[in-house]
């Protein structure tokens, strides 16, 4: 997707001057799976970053990998790097006999605004395990563990494991594969379109048994372990009772609501700081924030981003479709 493509869908409101936009392009499809209504091109192949998480982790349980709820959550995260993130990375570790030094995770510090500076002022290095993506990486361990599989090349595309990764990837979203990348984090990074991202968290959202229903378990369930506990991802799903979510570097962002229908954008620019801004009018276009089971007002704070001029509140960052 490009910017000659891809239309605004939020302006930079300052003092009531609209001083910029973001393109991007955002699909919801209703509960029965079809397109419900969409926004900018949604059926060109993109690359989801993290969003793909809980659908790598789907392929993990069907290849054995059998964790606690909360472990899973795990799995499935872009995490702070909270204690808790930290405790639970290791307890996945040790359940597979599995040192830290296994993990290909770059050095970094805590994604956590606080726990980051918490590990700063203890004068703690980067390392691997506080990367957000260690959850993940632990993860693949533990199943190339139960496996049998060499760990030592797990992130390799030829991989057994990523070889599953990528079929179950592509049987969710419907999607072939067309492009194999490096994610942040160093594994592989799949790619699909914003349908087939929606269709494959739509997937995992209506199961009722089954490697997909545990992983949508696991999420709801324990969703500060799938961010953090001061992150927007998990004011919103709790807003949401039985929904699932997941964020994504590059201002990605899947979305599934318990009866089926489910939301998926991305950016043309990748801020971070459109994301809510996007899906809180998404879910609101939908309807969704009006609903007895929703919390609509918790719905819509966490679509609100205010812009500061002298230390007060002077505009926003508002969606436009």
């Amino acid at each position: 997707m490009t910017m000659s493509s891809s239309p605004a869908i939020a302006e930079i409101v300052r003092s009531g001057f609209v001083e910029g936009h973001h393109y991007g392009s955002v699909v919801a499809l209703a509960a029965d799976g079809s397109v419900d209504w969409s926004v900018g091109p949604v059926e060109t192949a993109m690359l989801p970053r993290s969003c793909n998480k809980p659908v790598q982790a789907l392929a993990m349980v069907r290849a054995g990998l059998d964790l606690p709820d909360d472990l899973l959550a795990l799995v499935c995260a872009s995490h702070s790097g909270e204690a808790f993130h930290i405790d639970g990375v290791r307890r996945i570790l040790a359940s597979a006999g599995i040192d830290e030094s296994a993990l290909q995770t770059p050095l970094d510090y805590p994604l956590d605004d606080e726990a980051r500076a918490e590990a700063l002022r203890a004068g703690l290095p980067k390392t691997s395990i506080a990367m957000n993506c260690s959850g993940k990486h632990a993860g693949m361990l533990a199943t190339c563990v139960v496996n049998g599989w060499d760990v030592g090349t797990y992130l390799q595309p030829e991989h057994p494991l990523q070889q599953l990764i990528l079929a179950t990837f592509a049987e969710l979203t419907g999607v072939p594969v067309e492009t194999v990348a490096v994610d942040g984090c160093g594994a592989p990074l799949l790619s699909t379109t914003l349908v087939g991202l929606a269709r494959a968290f739509r997937a995992l959202a209506v199961a009722e048994q089954g490697p997909e229903a545990r992983i949508a378990a696991a999420i709801r369930r324990h969703p500060e372990f799938v961010s953090g506990t001061r992150r927007d991802e998990l004011a919103l799903l709790t807003a949401m009772p039985g929904s699932i979510g997941k964020a994504g570097a590059e201002s990605c962002y899947a979305v599934a609501l318990p009866d089926g229908r489910a939301f998926a954008l991305k950016t043309d620019d990748g801020a971070a700081r459109v994301r809510p801004v996007l899906m809180g009018e998404a879910l609101r276009r939908s309807g969704v924030d009006g609903e007895a089971w929703v919390d609509g007002d918790a719905v819509r704070r966490t679509g609100v981003h205010e812009l500061l001029g002298g230390g007060v509140v002077v505009g926003e960052i508002r969606a436009s479709f």
